[in-house]
């Protein structure tokens, strides 16, 4: 394995996906300047190597297969066909998830400014869900479970209890990812991993769709 190859088959993913390295990196949830050619050696002229975090959070945004991956590093010019039957959910960021024309009156995924994910296996949770979708993690509230570029998919169809990972959507449009802390007829209690967030509490008219967190990339 060369140096060389590793990065080709990283540019022909991109390509085969429409993207600059620059925007593979951005979808990745990386630094979009993480693949940039003058990244690949040092000022000294030693190689630098993309990382394995790198190339697998490269792979979960893309859909692409770590079979298929190892194809382009071995010389192959395009990308093997998907695999019949994988499971791919939309997804588009925490962030972005807060603005209109995402989700509909029922709270499911609409519009077309959705990227898709698929998931390396099919899970349980999920294989009954057609409203599942993926969020990639901004900001530091869910470290140190959930990190940044981190991808959580959610199944409105599951069902939701105290000490859950969720996502929350409140009725002014926040998005976030927290620990159900609390659910009462009054009182709806958000936590974070990150202590230095602090809890968050809402009425439940304040809160319109909570969902289970029922996979993650990491």
């Amino acid at each position: 394995m060369r140096h060389e190859d590793i990065w080709r088959a990283i540019d022909t993913l991109a390509a085969e996906r429409g993207l600059s390295t620059s925007g593979l990196a951005k979808r990745a949830g990386l630094d979009p300047t993480s693949f940039n050619p003058s990244k690949r050696r040092t000022n000294e002229g030693k190689l630098r190597w993309p990382s394995t975090e790198s190339i697998a959070k490269v792979l979960i945004a893309t859909g692409a297969g770590i079979d298929a991956f190892a194809g382009l590093v071995q010389g192959a010019r395009a990308l093997s066909p998907p695999r019949a039957g994988a499971r791919r959910v939309p997804v588009i960021g925490l962030a972005q998830a807060g603005q209109d024309g995402f989700f509909d009156d029922g709270g499911y995924p609409t519009g077309g400014g959705w990227d898709h994910v698929a998931l390396p296996r099919t899970e349980a949770a999920l294989a009954d869900d057609p409203h599942a979708f993926g969020l990639t993690i901004h900001g530091e509230s869910m470290e140190p479970v959930y990190r940044e570029g981190d991808i959580i998919v959610v199944s409105p169809a599951a069902p939701v209890r105290t000490g859950d990972r969720v996502v929350a959507r409140t009725a002014e449009g926040e998005v976030m990812a927290k620990v159900l802390t609390r659910r009462s007829v009054k009182r709806i209690e958000l936590s974070s991993f990150n202590p230095e967030h602090p809890m968050r509490s809402f009425a439940p008219e304040q809160i319109v769709a909570i969902h289970r967190i029922v996979w993650a990339t990491q």
